[in-house]
């Protein structure tokens, strides 16, 4: 298969992580025989720095040419320190969502068996969680208008809405996947409180009767933030709005003991977006300490929802399972014992997916 992908490295960490997805979709390309061209593009606060705008034309356009893309991290504390700031790197982040209309992100948080211990959470209330949330991605407050302030400066004010449509379409996407899971789906809303949560709640509502295989529960945002916590493995698929989605994601990438664990995909109606869930991490820029294995994880996850080719996506998961259970780790995640760097991490998986293909043949 002929594949175009989009790289975008970003800021901090991302080009050092991204380099390491890099290096296996390489190696797997080799070993399934695909032909595999990457495009390089700037975006967040390297791109500012470049040309003044954290989402350059020149990169959407990459974007929309390719099958899928690639994407490491966005931030740079010049910008975050600066409240006054007029142009930040995160507002390349929503200028992407929205004109690829990337409207779904796909957050799966599961457990390794070899890092347990590394949560916070007990062992037996985690051990076998297996849960998505798909957090609506191009709505809610985060894109409302009106926003800001009043002439005084001394109100501030954002604006949350959503339509049927919007809220339907994630609805939809949501109940495709608890029929291929578990069967259970879970509405997250504050439909007590916010006119935009009933309306999600009753479009969910409507729909349900569709998918008769499927059971739905209505949760609270706020009980769904405790139960995580208490009972993770109650959930199978999760759907929510945008901000709510934002929070909760980032609370359930904590069960796994690792931020630099989790990847994610951004599914929408031009091309399918994959990144890691962590941050640009910009104290670690430089220093070839960074883990990759979420960027890793997540260009399986471009194997399994951009080109549906399960084998490859599978390869790659084994060879990041095997490199936790044999300790094969950066520092965040060796407990002392002995690191490597983040390189040496993209060279060990190359390895052992290269090993697989010469047992093959």
């Amino acid at each position: 298969m002929e594949m175009n992908i989009a790289l975008l490295p970003g800021d901090g960490i991302g080009p050092e992580v991204i380099n390491q997805a890099v290096k296996v979709v390489k190696a797997i390309g080799e070993r399934f025989g695909h032909q595999i061209t990457f495009t390089e593009a700037i975006v967040g606060a390297t791109a500012i720095d470049q040309v003044g705008n954290p989402y350059p034309d020149a990169t959407h356009n990459i974007c929309l040419q390719s099958d899928a893309v690639l994407f490491g991290a966005i931030g740079d504390p010049k910008y975050d320190n600066d409240p006054k700031a007029k142009v930040r790197p995160e507002q390349g982040l929503l200028e992407m969502r929205r004109k690829l209309g990337l409207f779904c992100n796909v957050r799966p948080t599961f457990t390794f068996p070899s890092l347990l211990h590394k949560s916070p959470l007990k062992q037996e209330r985690i051990e076998g969680t297996d849960l998505v949330f798909l957090r609506e991605l191009t709505g809610g407050i985060y894109f409302g208008e009106p926003r800001g302030r009043n002439e005084q400066g001394t109100k501030a004010f954002d604006t949350n809405i959503y339509s049927v449509e919007e809220i339907e379409r994630l609805a939809r996407m949501g109940f495709e996947f608890a029929q291929k899971r578990r069967k259970l789906l879970t509405c997250v809303d504050k439909a007590n409180v916010m006119a935009t949560s009933r309306l999600w709640r009753e479009t969910v509502q409507r729909l349900a009767p569709e998918y008769p295989d499927v059971t739905v529960e209505y949760e609270f945002v706020d009980a769904v933030a405790m139960r995580l916590i208490q009972w993770p493995k109650a959930y199978d698929v999760l759907i929510t709005e945008n901000l709510f989605g934002d929070i909760l994601t980032d609370e359930a990438s904590v069960i796994t003991g690792s931020m630099g664990l989790m990847p994610s995909a951004s599914l929408g109606l031009t091309t399918k977006l994959f990144e890691p869930i962590h941050g640009s991490y910009p104290q670690a820029a430089g220093k070839d300490i960074a883990n990759p294995l979420a960027t890793v994880l997540s260009a399986a996850m471009m194997f399994e929802y951009a080109f549906g080719l399960m084998d490859e996506a599978n390869a790659i998961s084994d060879a990041v399972n095997l490199s936790l259970e044999e300790g094969v780790v950066t520092e965040d995640i060796s407990d002392g014992g002995k690191s490597y760097k983040t390189s040496e991490i993209g060279d060990w998986l190359v390895k052992q997916i290269q090993k697989k293909k010469s047992i093959l043949m």
